[in-house]
């Protein structure tokens, strides 16, 4: 890690646009990182670095700081090199982005709450240097309340660093669409979008407050220096537009443009929209290995509304790909290559077919009956994702597992739980405990935590729902396995660290089912983040599992969730489904009825679950289509791992 941060140190070092971009297209100097934990690391070292000249200057470090997802990594180093390397925040004076209005400091979604949690209760920083906006003032206050904050900047001299995150609607701080480029700290309307995106933190929209406190966008470009990042595939189509899009209040991140000293931070899924990211033969010269060659011609194709075969040389050429024909002779051979490669990802046997020729199939054909474990963030991702694909397995007589990796209990409403709750009460009129429960959800206030026996409960109700579920695809419950890992189990939408206990279960379960084929959740775009430790988890059981016989014929096929698609070039395993077996999965995706009508965490889609996976389906299914393939009903789509 130290060496990564010695050789990328140079790279997040402004540059003027113009002068750093390899494309035309770009206006604001951008790092792209492989992880989100290596760029965090290195963003917490130019803070560090700078805070640490300050002091040998004698000066105070002026500090803007940021909350939510984005920073919490680098706040944990900054925290680490407090504890390990001696960085003293003592001549540091923080200023906070913004607040939520109105809410009190020890409610536990607040900033102020946040912002201790995360760094100010961990190191040294003076408690009269921590300024973050009060969401408890008056509304008689409130206006000169914003006028005083934003003085209070100025007489420190402005901010010397600035960290920012990225909102769907691109806003930085609660600058929302619309904001001013010389705004100052002021109260704001809060978005739609942006109180979706909230949600989850505070159990619902219902409870999401509707107005902010935040600094301006003048207020942040007064910074001498300034750092945004953006992590994973759902801030991908906001950094296009900011990096790439002209100045516009409508996507107030543009408005850093102008600033003389700016850099986004990205990871590898925030950055896939940048057109040299996306499209480099726009760009550059490109090396045409064989997956940009099918993600080129998968391009072309949709934008010239044509299928493979009847794309021309003049197609080709007419849109900047001139390069690819040279290595590959003519459009005819290049389409027929393309062509074959998308039609041999399309198999009605997922586990592969007995007795065949599999050399243009995605799965072998041997051993015909194969032990397969589908793991499944939540006990309802298995059916919303590959229900489909599940219930072939199961038909085609392949031992199939399934293993529900958490609980999913924080996802059951107090509503949900009451219900089930009153049925009991009516059956056993003398339980006390269940009294007690009921007295407790009914009089829960915002910052309570689910006792134990409220997600003994909950999890309960995901269990049967789950055993329905599987049952009605035809699976025994002994292939059932609730894992329950220890990291989500914290009662709040807040988890804990990956621990060792997580993957010692996960290599238990892979140790004893000896898997032939594993299926695992592969979309990062789940937006209260289980999905990206349930996959971590994986990873780790895998490398620790590596080099054990029975796992040089497993193979590792990704699905993805309720959220996105994987695109036509990055899918392996196209698996095809009738209409009824549509509405199987539909039926299967029912039996979640804690679930539907107003699923707590349903992300910026107001669809329910089985209407976003028979969408995403059939969507993927008319790709095919318009490809000049088979027209199916609709497909599930999976991407095979190398481990």
């Amino acid at each position: 890690m130290v060496n990564t941060v010695i050789n990328k140190a140079k790279e997040l070092s402004y540059r003027e646009a113009g002068k750093f971009e390899e494309t035309r297209f770009e206006k604001i100097h951008n790092v792209i990182f492989e992880s989100s934990l290596e760029a965090s690391v290195l963003v917490a070292h130019e803070i560090a670095n700078l805070i640490r000249r300050k002091e040998e200057l004698n000066e105070v470090c002026v500090l803007g700081l940021a909350t939510g997802s984005s920073p919490v990594k680098v706040y944990e180093e900054l925290v680490r090199m407090h504890r390990e390397e001696g960085l003293s925040f003592k001549n540091v004076v923080t200023f906070n982005l913004d607040e939520y209005y109105p809410i009190d400091v020890d409610n536990i979604q607040s900033y102020y709450y946040f912002m201790h949690d995360h760094l100010f209760n961990h190191v040294d920083i003076l408690h009269e240097n921590i300024n973050i906006p009060d969401g408890t003032v008056s509304d008689q206050d409130l206006h000169q309340y914003c006028i005083d904050y934003e003085m209070k900047i100025q007489s420190y001299g402005g901010i010397d660093f600035q960290l920012l995150g990225i909102g769907r609607t691109g806003h930085i701080g609660f600058n929302e669409p619309g904001s001013h480029i010389n705004s100052g700290t002021r109260a704001i309307t809060l978005d739609y979008i942006t109180r979706v995106d909230a949600s989850q933190a505070f159990l619902g929209l219902k409870n999401v407050p509707r107005k902010a406190i935040t600094m301006g966008v003048g207020t942040v470009r007064k910074a001498k220096r300034i750092m945004l990042l953006a992590w994973g595939i759902n801030k991908a189509d906001i950094i296009k537009q900011a990096i790439e899009g002209e100045m516009s209040s409508q996507v107030p991140a543009t408005y850093l443009q102008e600033h003389e000293n700016t850099t986004f931070v990205l990871d590898v899924e925030a950055s896939s929209e940048l057109t040299r990211v996306k499209t480099p033969w726009l760009v550059k010269s490109c090396r045409w290995d064989d997956e940009l060659k099918r993600r080129a011609v998968i391009w072309l194709s949709e934008i010239t509304n044509k299928p493979f075969l009847k794309l021309t040389d003049k197609d080709y050429n007419d849109n900047g790909m001139s390069g690819i024909l040279n290595e590959e002779g003519t459009a005819y051979d290049l389409n027929i290559k393309m062509f074959n490669k998308m039609q041999h990802t399309i198999t009605g046997w997922p586990g592969g077919k007995r007795d065949v020729d599999d050399s243009c199939r995605p799965e072998r054909s041997e051993p015909a009956k194969k032990r397969v474990i589908i793991f499944s963030p939540h006990p309802d991702d298995d059916v919303i994702s590959m229900g489909g694909t599940f219930a072939r397995l199961v038909e085609q007589g392949h031992e199939v597992h399934v293993a529900y990796q958490t609980s999913g209990n924080i996802a059951v409403s107090n509503e949900e739980a009451l219900k089930f709750l009153e049925v009991s009460k009516v059956l056993n009129s003398n339980s006390t405990e269940v009294d007690g429960i009921i007295h407790f959800l009914k009089h829960k206030s915002k910052n309570d935590i689910d006792t134990l026996e409220v997600r003994k409960l909950k999890t309960s109700i995901r269990k049967s729902e789950s055993l329905a579920a599987t049952r009605y695809v035809g699976l025994s419950d002994e292939n059932v396995h609730f894992l329950e890992l220890p990291f989500y189990e914290t009662g709040t939408v807040k988890k804990g660290k990956l621990t060792e206990i997580d993957i010692e279960i996960m290599c238990n379960l892979i140790e004893d089912i000896k898997p032939h084929q594993i299926y695992a959740a592969g979309d990062l775009a789940d937006p209260h983040g289980t999905h990206k430790v349930c996959l971590d988890v994986l990873f780790e059981a895998l490398k620790l599992l590596k080099f054990k016989s029975y796992m040089k014929n497993c193979w590792v096929w990704l699905y993805r969730g309720a959220w996105h698609e994987w695109e036509p070039y990055q899918i392996d395993m196209a698996v095809p489904m009738s209409p009824d077996q549509v509405l199987k999965k539909r039926q299967a995706i029912f039996y979640h009825q804690s679930q539907k009508d107003g699923v707590m965490f349903q992300g910026d889609d107001n669809r329910e679950f089985w209407v976003r996976a028979e969408d995403r389906n059939r969507a993927t299914a008319k790709k095919y289509k318009d490809l000049g393939l088979a027209d199916y009903e609709a497909i599930e789509a999976f991407k095979r791992f190398y481990f």
